[in-house]
């Protein structure tokens, strides 16, 4: 790629602090314009929140800026918001060459926006989550075997009596997804003397020793490996061949009392089987940080299961999520502008969709 001698203008296109875009503004300031207007994006409800409050709505004289500023945009940070009648935000946008996300799990916007033939390039955020997701693994795996609840009940009752829980050496920990963040939950299930099984993606071709686990399962042994998990990790992107993978025959597949755990997407999931199979108890425990629906239906039986933990797609959010983020951004745009493509992190495959 030869060198980018060209002033490029990036679009802030979603909430972000100001520090941070100070920081985009350093990496080449006479090459590099920043636009970002505060008042065009909407207040947001909570540290590294990326969407802002659900109604929120430019007038008539903020929406012109908002096009003129995606009129003139060659980078966006982030997937532009659609405009008030519903024209995708991106239809504004015909100069862009790069988009960079706030989100490693981008599969379902790159098929929505039509983009698995763009060229344009995309760059997302996978990697930043591996430690908090990581987190909320090892929260749901240890909150179920040291019997979080129970101690708690007791304690508000103050009741005192002893009981035999259990512990995470020697259960087998089981994994659909070995990216980044599926590798990180490898490691520290190994700390905790698990076994680590996972299985292989058709695209990758690393072995069981180079992902540092203990068996890898080929991809038309899934149920094979579900047959031995004590726990089940979902991390594996949402594209159109993972879609609903796990169903109603996978999970009854699954060795029975067995934890399980999606930090993916809920599609991937088919959730009415997932309720069937708590509710009978061959699930014995579920964390859930992401469901079919979001947010959570009011009416979804999932809230009133004593044997699941909701997190409202909160797990991978932490108050250093933008810094993370921004970061990856920065030392792409100098990749970028000094025409060194090649070594650009994170880059997505569009028509793989991660």
């Amino acid at each position: 790629m030869k060198k980018n001698a060209e002033l490029v203008t990036i679009f802030i296109t979603t909430p972000l602090e100001r520090s941070h875009v100070n920081r985009i503004r350093c990496v080449c300031p006479e090459r590099v314009t920043v636009l970002y207007n505060p008042e065009l994006l909407p207040p947001t409800r909570y540290t590294c929140d990326h969407n802002g409050i659900d109604g929120f709505i430019l007038n008539p004289e903020q929406e012109d800026r908002w096009k003129e500023h995606l009129n003139s945009a060659d980078i966006l940070w982030n997937f532009p918001p659609d405009a008030r009648d519903g024209t995708r935000g991106l239809d504004f946008a015909p100069n862009v060459k790069w988009i960079q996300t706030t989100s490693s799990g981008i599969g379902k916007r790159i098929e929505e926006l039509n983009l698995n033939d763009s060229d344009i390039l995309i760059t997302n955020s996978r990697g930043i989550h591996a430690g908090p997701l990581s987190e909320f693994v090892f929260l749901v795996l240890l909150s179920h075997v040291k019997q979080l609840l129970r101690m708690q009940e007791d304690q508000k009752e103050r009741h005192w009596e002893r009981f035999c829980s259990n512990e995470l050496a020697g259960q087998t920990l089981a994994l659909i997804g070995m990216g980044e963040l599926g590798r990180k939950i490898a490691s520290i299930g190994r700390v905790f003397d698990m076994k680590v099984v996972a299985l292989a993606s058709p695209e990758s071709h690393k072995t069981a020793q180079e992902l540092g686990i203990d068996r890898l399962f080929p991809d038309d042994q899934m149920y094979a490996m579900l047959g031995e998990a004590d726990a089940l990790v979902l991390a594996v992107p949402h594209t159109p061949e993972t879609h609903g993978m796990i169903d109603g025959n996978a999970l009854s597949a699954l060795k029975n009392n067995s934890v399980f755990i999606n930090i993916a997407r809920g599609q991937i999931v088919d959730e009415a089987a997932l309720i069937k199979h708590l509710k009978q108890g061959r699930i014995s425990f579920a964390g859930l940080d992401t469901l079919t629906i979001e947010p959570l239906p009011k009416d979804s039986s999932l809230w009133d299961l004593p044997n699941v933990l909701i997190s409202p797609h909160s797990a991978s959010t932490v108050s250093a999520e933008n810094e993370r983020i921004t970061e990856i951004f920065c030392y792409n745009l100098l990749c970028y502008l000094e025409g060194r493509q090649e070594d650009m992190r994170n880059v997505v495959n569009n028509r793989l969709m991660y």
